[in-house]
């Protein structure tokens, strides 16, 4: 059996437990397992031949219907993350290509980059160290976060993360999901309060939803205005959850104090975006995720996916 890691830009799956216990493996009819990574894009399909399964970086590569067919022989994609926007499922059916899912869990990457951010963008970190390094001494006054309101939206498993790092930094923390209770937020530290009133009330608001039907635009222009003045926008999850014309608009009018983003509507982003003007924004290029905590992770869970497949037992699918 032939298995491609695809997109491992950072090259990090090679040293992971999980392709450690790939290459001990032998499948039921006792053959070895040939693992091949690929750390640059693979380019020509061709380079793909022969291959029975493939596992996918997140959405580094786009599975389109023209691919999929190209890809004769395959017939299983694992995919790492939670987002599969990426992939042709109607075209992966027709050829008989399975899409199993290993995300995970949550990201303690994108958890603690949400924490960083709202540092950054409030203690002018970036604009400070750009200052020094112009042989400048400004030494602006900030606020903290101790003592603070979080209001975090997505109270899944990365946003219980986040509510704990902010529990130990002394804020109150509020959370909101749709089918959050009372008692789901208790137990993550904080209070469960409708999206509206969480807006008006937190000072760090942290994004942690994932991207739906349902959430695209979910901070429009009407939701940014209710937040106060001296409030931060945070996201780490995915740029169309915000309206993004209308985040601009109140970051230039300072309608709010200033974001920290990682995610964006097009990515990467392009280059002189009216984001890259503002002065109250720090921008990051969609680092949550890739991590020695994430690519281990992924690496587990994927290739856990893989030896169940090799021995015939169920994998978990996802079909659109």
């Amino acid at each position: 059996m032939r298995i491609a890691i695809l997109d491992d830009i950072h090259n990090a799956w090679d040293s992971t437990d999980g392709v450690r216990r790939l290459r001990e493996h032998v499948d039921k009819d006792g053959h070895p397992i040939d693992v091949h990574i690929f750390t640059a894009p693979f380019g020509d399909p061709s380079a793909l031949r022969g291959c029975d399964a493939l596992i996918a970086n997140r959405e580094r590569t786009r599975f389109t219907r023209e691919l999929l067919a190209l890809l004769t022989g395959v017939r299983l994609i694992v995919q790492t993350g939670n987002h599969a926007n990426h992939i042709d499922f109607a075209a992966a059916k027709d050829c008989g290509i399975t899409i199993a899912k290993a995300s995970a869990g949550g990201s303690i990457g994108a958890a603690e980059l949400a924490i960083a951010l709202a540092l950054a963008v409030m203690r002018h970190i970036p604009a400070s160290d750009a200052a020094v390094r112009r042989g400048e001494w400004t030494t602006p006054s900030t606020p903290v976060l101790h003592g603070k309101t979080l209001g975090i939206v997505g109270l899944g498993q990365v946003g219980s993360h986040v509510a704990r790092i902010a529990l130990a930094f002394g804020m109150r923390v509020l959370g909101w999901s749709r089918n959050l209770t009372a008692a789901a937020a208790q137990a993550a530290g904080a209070e469960r309060c409708e999206l509206d009133d969480l807006l008006r009330e937190s000072d760090v608001v942290s994004i942690h939803a994932s991207l739906t039907p349902t959430s695209r635009g979910l901070l429009d222009a009407r939701r940014l205005a209710l937040m106060k003045p001296t409030a931060y926008l945070i996201n780490t999850a995915r740029g169309p959850i915000v309206d993004e014309p209308a985040l601009i608009a109140a970051l230039t009018a300072k309608r709010i104090a200033g974001a920290g983003l990682d995610v964006f509507d097009q990515e990467p982003l392009p280059p002189n975006h009216p984001l890259t003007k503002l002065p109250n924004v720090v921008l990051t290029p969609h680092i949550g995720y890739p991590t020695d905590d994430g690519y281990r992770r992924f690496a587990a869970a994927a290739c856990a996916v893989l030896l169940d497949y090799t021995d015939g037992r169920d994998v978990p699918h996802i079909d659109h």
